[in-house]
């Protein structure tokens, strides 16, 4: 849970501004109860809640007609300022700050851009993806400044805060594993600081209130079998990080290429120590968090695997003891964040690379 009072925005004024919307209601074989409370959003992916109920969610975007570079997979990716934040409460949405910078593929839809968000002492701060060699964002002027970097976005505008594409490429922490590479994506505060996992760095790193970044942690490839039977090295990809019950941090991976079934884990962290798995088995996790009873709650973005062709995700609780829940999966389409409301209800950002018809979810789980 986060506390509204510290975004540097003018609430009251946000929800004077957000307009009607009128959410469908869905019911599951469990009792498990599903609320669409937003629609119509550009990618969206994480998404916090306020003690009050406010919701903030980001947006990826749809990217723009460019300046374009060569990216992953050797796609191009074109810029554009589609980058968003909506509000949401009470059946309302509004867009409460827009123009933050994203990069579509436009022969997929692949998007790069505002992946996450969190309320700190230094106001609200924004992950915004970039996915590729930091050396290639030169190469799109101005306008892409701000991709590959933590955010401060409040009355003035999106300012720069911690440069995580910049620290990859001077330090690069998981080589020889990799090349630079960098993809700001799952935040939280953390001691009056920000944690950040760099999606394409395979690392956890520590901010500052001053943006001085710093790393915590380092993820191991894991060999798995891929096509043909040869032994591929896949990378961690930490997706999401947050902050336990017992005070360690725990981080979620989606796993590399070939994306194993069953190979995603959650790492337990404690400063000054190596990572050890907390819980595995798990497909391509793009999110994480605990319930109020101190229940880890696992968001899948794809349960049968990014490999599948199947964009079915699943939402699991993990007790303590093990036992494992799924709270939902039917209606789930590349599910890509969920948070903890007062009461247990759990909020997740559905139709996640979709642009145009991304939606917010509000699901009450049957216990």
């Amino acid at each position: 849970m986060v506390k509204r009072a510290l975004l540097p925005l003018t609430l009251a004024s946000i929800v004077a501004m957000l307009a009607a919307a009128t959410p469908a209601a869905a019911g599951s074989p469990s009792g498990t109860r599903v609320d669409v409370i937003a629609t119509g959003l550009d990618n969206p992916r994480g998404l916090i809640v306020a003690d009050d109920g406010l919701v903030l969610v980001t947006e990826a975007g749809r990217g723009g007609s460019g300046p374009c570079i060569i990216g992953a997979l050797d796609l191009e990716f074109c810029l554009g300022l589609t980058g968003a934040v909506t509000a949401v409460e009470e059946g309302r949405q509004r867009r409460v700050v827009t123009g933050l910078p994203s990069l579509r593929a436009p022969s997929t839809g692949e998007t790069e851009g505002p992946a996450d968000i969190a309320l700190t002492r230094s106001g609200a701060l924004v992950s915004v993806g970039f996915g590729t060699d930091p050396a290639k964002r030169a190469q799109l002027g101005a306008g892409g400044r701000l991709l590959g970097q933590i955010v401060r976005v409040g009355v003035r505008g999106p300012q720069p805060f911690a440069d995580l594409a910049a620290f990859e490429a001077a330090n690069n922490p998981d080589q020889p594993v990799t090349g630079p590479d960098s993809d700001p994506y799952g935040i939280a505060p953390a001691g009056g600081g920000l944690l950040a996992t760099d999606a394409g760095g395979n690392d956890l790193l520590r901010i500052d209130r001053k943006g001085r970044i710093s790393t915590l942690a380092v993820f191991p490839v894991q060999p798995t079998p891929g096509p043909g039977g040869a032994i591929i090295p896949a990378q961690s990809v930490p997706t999401t990080v947050v902050r336990g019950p017992d005070g360690a941090y725990y981080v979620g991976e989606l796993t590399g290429f070939p994306f194993p079934l069953g190979g995603a884990r959650v790492w337990r962290i404690v400063p000054g120590h190596q990572p050890t798995v907390y819980a595995s088995g798990f497909t391509n996790i793009i999110d994480i968090a605990f319930d109020r009873r101190g229940r880890l709650i696992v968001l899948e973005i794809f349960k049968n695997g990014l490999l599948s062709g199947d964009p079915t995700g699943s939402l699991l609780r993990i007790d303590r003891h093990g036992a494992r829940t799924e709270i939902a999966s039917a209606g789930l389409v590349t599910p890509t964040s969920v948070a903890v409301g007062e009461d247990n209800t759990l909020y997740v950002s559905n139709k996640g690379t979709l642009a145009g018809a991304g939606e917010v979810l509000r699901i009450r789980p049957a216990s």
